[in-house]
């Protein structure tokens, strides 16, 4: 199974969780201005809630996505207030006629001193190990 890791951020947050995801599946974690140039049967997606949704970039980079070329979304993120943004990848996924797995990794993030120190190293092997049991499918 062929794996990539492509994330947004702007705290730092997700590109900590992406490289935790990345280095478990032995891939690297890149962000989502690298687009996906060969064929995936899985792309993780990090991404967070900015402005109560996800950021323009996000939307703008799933609807470039080929979908010949990625079998399948896998979401994950952090998020200091709201809870995670599968509901509005799926949104943009749909669009795009990519399937967005049911499964995927959230954990809290720090924010304005909220959550601090979040995402923390339990929650790095947490993400993990949760990218390590996609390899076992």
């Amino acid at each position: 199974m062929k794996f990539a890791v492509r994330y947004y951020t702007k705290t730092g947050n997700t590109k900590r969780l992406a490289e935790a995801v990345a280095d478990a599946l032995g891939v690297e974690a890149l962000p989502i201005s690298e687009p996906v140039s060969e064929a995936v049967d899985v792309l993780l997606l990090g991404n967070s809630y900015y402005a109560f949704s996800i950021d323009p970039e996000v939307r703008k980079f799933i609807r470039s996505l080929d979908k010949d070329k990625v079998g399948r979304i896998v979401n994950f993120g952090s998020a200091a207030m709201l809870n995670s943004t599968w509901k509005k990848v799926k949104a943009e996924a749909d669009k795009a006629g990519i399937k967005m797995d049911e499964r995927e990794f959230h954990c809290r993030g720090e924010f304005k001193g909220i959550h601090k120190g979040r995402p923390n190293e339990e929650d790095l092997k947490a993400a993990a190990e949760f990218a390590e049991s996609l390899m076992s499918e």
